[in-house]
C-alpha cells in the first residue's frame, strides 16, 4: 500500500484529490494538509514512513520548491517521493522543481487516473512528467538549437540548465554504454533494472549513471531521463 499526503492549500482540491485517489486499491491518503509548514510538521511527528507527498507547487508563504528544499535538507534520510503538482505550468517552475529534487511534475489538468499513475510511478522510483508538462518543458515541432532555433530558457540563477544547449554539448560526448543507461533511464528504469537489462553489477550502473549526469550537466536522475526522451531532438537526429 502507498501512504500518500496531499499538500494543497484549497480545501476542495485536497479532498477531491484524497476522494478519487483514496479510493485506489494501492493508495492510502494518511495526510491532508494546507501547506509547507503543516507538512514538516506532520512528518516531524509521524512514526510509519510516508512513502510519496503530492505538493502544490504554489502554496502561500513558502511556495512549493522551497518547501521541497525544506524537506530535503531537514530529513537528509527521508525517502518520501515528491511529485510536484500545479494548475500552470511555466518552463522555469518546472526546472526549479526538478533542480530542487521534485520526483516528477503533474499538472491539474490530469485525469485522476493519470494523477493515480503518477503516485504509482514515483512510488516505484519511476520519471513522472505528465503530457502536459512535457509539451510545455519541450513544445512540438521544436528541434535543436542553433540560427533560428531558441533553447529551452534556463531557471533561476544557480539552478542547473536543462535546456537543450548543455543537453547538446554533453550528449555527444557519451559512450556506447552511456548512451544505453541513458535509454533506459528514460524508460524509467531503477539501477537495479538497468543492471538486469545490460547484465552489469549495480555498482557499475551506479558509475555509469554518475557519468551521464556529469556529461549531461544536470544534477538528477529526473532530469536526466527527459532528456534521454528528447535526445534525437537535442542532437538534431532525424
Amino acid at each position: 500500500m502507498i501512504r500518500l499526503v496531499i499538500v494543497d492549500d484549497h480545501a476542495l482540491v485536497r479532498e477531491g484529490l484524497s476522494l478519487i485517489l483514496g479510493g485506489e486499491p494501492d493508495i492510502d491518503v494518511v495526510g491532508q494538509l494546507p501547506d509547507g509548514p503543516a507538512l514538516l510538521d506532520f512528518l516531524d511527528r509521524t512514526q510509519d514512513p510516508i512513502d510519496v507527498v503530492l505538493l502544490d507547487l504554489y502554496l502561500p508563504g513558502t511556495d512549493g520548491t522551497r518547501v521541497l528544499s525544506m524537506l530535503r535538507g531537514r530529513f537528509p534520510e527521508l525517502r518520501t517521493r515528491v511529485l510536484i503538482l500545479t494548475a500552470v505550468g511555466r518552463v522555469a517552475d518546472i526546472q526549479r522543481a526538478l533542480a530542487a529534487g521534485a520526483d516528477g511534475f503533474v499538472l491539474k489538468d490530469a485525469t485522476g487516473a493519470e494523477v493515480a499513475a503518477a503516485v504509482r510511478g514515483a512510488h516505484g522510483g519511476v520519471t513522472t512528467l505528465s503530457a502536459t508538462a512535457a509539451e510545455v518543458l519541450w513544445p512540438r515541432g521544436r528541434s535543436g538549437t542553433g540560427p533560428g532555433r531558441p533553447a529551452a530558457p534556463a531557471g533561476p540563477p544557480g539552478t542547473p540548465d536543462t535546456g537543450a544547449g548543455s543537453a547538446a554539448r554533453g550528449a555527444g560526448s557519451l559512450t556506447r554504454r552511456e548512451r544505453e543507461i541513458l535509454d533506459l533511464l528514460g524508460r524509467g528504469m531503477a539501477n537495479q533494472d538497468i543492471a538486469r537489462t545490460l547484465d552489469l553489477a549495480e555498482r557499475t550502473v551506479k558509475t555509469h549513471v554518475s557519468n551521464v549526469l556529469a556529461k549531461l550537466q544536470v544534477s538528477s536522475r529526473t532530469q536526466a531521463a527527459l532528456l534521454a526522451r528528447d535526445l534525437p531532438r537535442i542532437l538534431d537526429l532525424p
